[in-house]
């Protein structure tokens, strides 16, 4: 397997008044190692459950309904990550795949030091590491994120220290024990725009330096298209358009591709009302069997219900959804 990370098939689902109810179908990935994969779409499409599904982490009653995740670990080799007993998941989450949470005041722990918090990341995985090593690696990630005063930063506590400066110290906790590979879960949401583009520019120079492959989830394509070379755009549950991030922002194929990046403001259309594509996101668990984006396309015809559009390839490796394209059903 040349790529790090390939799910396939991946379906996700819930308990509702005691029925099961799927809340991600069908969903295929693939991480080729050093490359940034952007996962773009709506609050509510499936991106953030996907990477929890990962590492394990999704809360009850969530739960994976079938498929795999074949991650090339750097001490077990070829593991199922959907399928991997607690034990060995406890070896690479946090070492070989770590993540950055999108609200870092959440995510540390307000009665303890920064150092303690980043010493802990270390013990867990270098249990018999000496204080000075640990202290050491400590301010080397602190140095690579480019945290000021990193002695009086190491003393602090979460309260006394900026979002920006938080988020930086989320992404030197992920760090710390080299991942393969970083999931970011809308890290830079909650930061105004001046910090999100050092946080952006950053995450950008690590994945070179240390070539990380990176899983990056945003609602914003203009944060993709600072950091992805790949972009899956995610909708009601599924994949509706995966392509190059050239590809999809210059010839995007799927009418919700179209609307987000018509979406996005600009400074050359003064005067011009922003655009926002009518209507919301269905609600987790109901996925129509036809296409799913037809109450809120402007290309929608009587057609569209014939059933669930399959996923294929209009162009070289650019896939999408859409009867516009294929008449492909989905079985």
């Amino acid at each position: 397997m040349q790529n790090l990370l390939e799910i396939k098939d991946l379906k996700i689902k819930t308990l509702r008044n005691k029925e099961e109810v799927m809340l991600l179908d069908k969903v295929n990935l693939n991480i080729a190692p050093g490359q940034c994969l952007g996962i773009v779409g709506e609050s509510g499409c499936g991106k953030s459950i996907t990477a929890n599904s990962l590492l394990k982490l999704l809360p009850y009653p969530l739960s994976v309904s079938s498929g795999n995740a074949m991650f090339k670990s750097p001490s077990l080799g070829m593991v199922d990550l959907l399928n991997l007993e607690e034990n060995a998941m406890r070896g690479i989450r946090g070492k070989e795949i770590a993540m950055i949470f999108q609200e870092p005041m959440t995510s540390l722990d307000p009665i303890f030091t920064i150092e303690r918090q980043m010493k802990e990341a270390l013990e867990f995985h270098h249990p018999h590491m000496p204080e000075n090593e640990k202290h050491e690696r400590c301010v080397e990630v602190l140095k690579q994120v480019n945290i000021p005063r990193i002695e009086q930063t190491l003393a602090s506590y979460p309260h006394q220290l900026s979002g920006g400066q938080l988020q930086r110290i989320m992404i030197a906790i992920a760090l710390i024990n080299t991942p393969a590979l970083l999931i970011a879960d809308e890290p830079t949401t909650a930061l105004d725009v001046t910090i999100q583009a050092q946080i952006l520019e950053l995450m950008n120079n690590l994945k070179h330096e240390q070539n990380a492959s990176v899983m990056f989830i945003t609602h914003d394509l203009g944060v993709i298209a600072e950091t992805s070379e790949q972009v899956a755009v995610f909708y009601s549950g599924h994949i509706v358009e995966e392509a190059s991030a050239e590809e999809l922002f210059y010839r995007p194929a799927h009418p919700y591709t179209e609307g987000l990046i018509r979406s996005i403001s600009s400074l050359n259309e003064k005067g011009n009302q922003l655009y926002s594509i009518p209507g919301n996101v269905p609600p987790g668990g109901e996925l129509k069997s036809y296409c799913r984006f037809y109450d809120r396309c402007k290309y929608a015809e009587d057609s569209c219900k014939r059933g669930l559009p399959m996923l294929v390839e209009v162009a070289p490796k650019h896939y999408c959804r859409c009867f516009r394209h294929s008449m492909e059903v989905e079985v």
